[in-house]
């Protein structure tokens, strides 16, 4: 599929949804709803198709969700490996797991490029007829007088402004959210520790599996992903990261990876001398304020933890579907369980990755630190294959008909084109 022109521009003047980003986050959600027959525009600065900084690793709610939207097989035909065993190194013992179980439908986990999986959403959401807009930024949001959000004013370079109303804007715009800052969204809790990760790929052979490995101080990643390549991560406390990467990235990982394991290392040394490594410094955990008057938060603008556990795609995928039934739904009561069951597993998941994020641990704890991790994602399995699809709430036989349906979170009809329509108290630009 073609790249979205420049000078395209939106079909409508108001959707019943508007979603800032459309990485996992915000093109599931879109796709869900666009599924269930709502208008839906989603706008994304970036290139169709392009990368972004990602330990790709799947974890198994986020494997459960693809193969219940029916785009699990499109991805695994885009050339994304099986994963079939993880192991865990805690210094010189390994534990391997075999991750296909008797009885499931999913044979194993994946780690595809975010070049493979993002496309994939976004072709899905177009296809349910979802409209999206690549290379387009959202400069802020608008409101009305009682401060509702209505709408977003988007802007492309060498183009007047152009504003766009919606029944509810929805903020997948990850870790520096434009949306949460323009409705200031609260944040109700902050984790208490941050870990850098340093990223590279190099050649493997097929049929490689997940490899994690910890010593006292350190920790690493091996992931294999598409193109015959692994992801392999060298992770530290920023602490450590900024005494000692601070000259130079590179170095300093193959010291880590080394320290590790010279296996690992290896395998990092395979890698094109001219490969770009990609760094994050870290930041604590979040959780913010989910939704407010005409608009909602899903993905990393919402719940970010450190991605030492490898649990932000699962995240963003079941978030995008809880938050997708509520604004079908259309009910406040709906919105309120949504933030409650949210809350609920982004502070077990918040709690379990700070406990390993943190380094304060020995080799001997921290394999009972992982299955408490684990056992938190076998409840997350539990509960979503409970779940039915998102699916629009059927009027009621009481109900008077009417051509606008207001979402949950917002109590009247967007205001007329006469109506006075105010910037949001931030006036927030990008």
């Amino acid at each position: 599929m073609a790249t979205i022109s420049l000078m395209a521009s939106p079909k409508r003047g108001h959707y019943d949804a508007i979603i800032v980003g459309a990485r996992c986050a915000g093109a599931a959600t879109a796709m869900l709803l666009a599924r269930a027959g709502l208008k839906v525009l989603a706008i994304d600065r970036k290139p169709y198709g392009s990368d972004t900084l990602s330990t790709h690793a799947l974890m198994r709610p986020a494997v459960l969700q693809l193969w219940r939207w029916g785009l699990l097989e499109p991805v695994l035909k885009a050339g994304t490996p099986l994963i079939e065993t993880t192991t865990f190194h805690y210094g010189d013992e390994e534990i391997a797991i075999p991750l296909a179980s008797a009885g499931s439908d999913l044979p194993g986990l994946i780690a595809p490029r975010r070049t493979v999986l993002d496309r994939i959403l976004v072709d899905a959401a177009r296809k349910a007829g979802a409209e999206i807009l690549h290379e387009m930024a959202v400069g802020d949001l608008f409101a009305d007088t009682r401060g509702r959000v209505r709408g977003i004013e988007i802007r492309a370079a060498g183009r007047a402004a152009v504003r766009v109303s919606a029944d509810i804007v929805v903020g997948a715009d990850g870790v520096g959210s434009l949306v949460a800052k323009c409705v200031d969204a609260q944040t109700l809790r902050r984790g208490a520790v941050s870990a850098a990760h340093v990223y590279g790929y190099a050649p493997i052979e097929p049929g490689a599996g997940y490899h994690w490995y910890f010593r006292d101080g350190i920790a690493g990643s091996f992931i294999p992903t598409n193109d015959g390549l692994a992801c392999i991560v060298a992770s530290v406390p920023t602490s450590l990261f900024d005494q000692r990467f601070r000259l130079g990235h590179a170095r300093a990982r193959m010291d880590v990876l080394e320290a590790l394991s010279p296996a690992l290392a290896a395998q990092a040394a395979n890698a094109p001398k001219d490969a770009r490594l990609q760094a994050f410094r870290g930041v604590p955990g979040y959780i913010r304020q989910a939704h407010g008057p005409g608009w909602a938060l899903v993905g990393d603008a919402g719940f970010f933890r450190d991605p030492i556990t490898s649990h932000g795609i699962s995240d963003a995928l079941r978030d995008a579907e809880s938050l997708a039934r509520a604004i079908l739904d259309g009910s406040e009561a709906a919105f309120s369980v949504w933030q409650r069951q949210r809350d609920m597993i982004a502070n077990q998941i918040l709690d379990t990755t700070d406990a390993v994020a943190g380094f304060d641990w020995t080799l001997d704890d921290l394999g009972e630190r992982h299955r408490r991790f684990s056992a938190v994602l076998k409840a997350e399995v539990q509960a979503l294959a409970g779940h039915p699809m998102p699916a629009r709430r059927a009027p009621s036989s009481a109900s008077r008909p009417s051509a606008h349906r207001a979402p949950a979170n917002q109590d009247e009809p967007p205001a007329s084109a006469g109506s006075n329509l105010n910037r949001n108290r931030t006036g927030a630009r990008s």
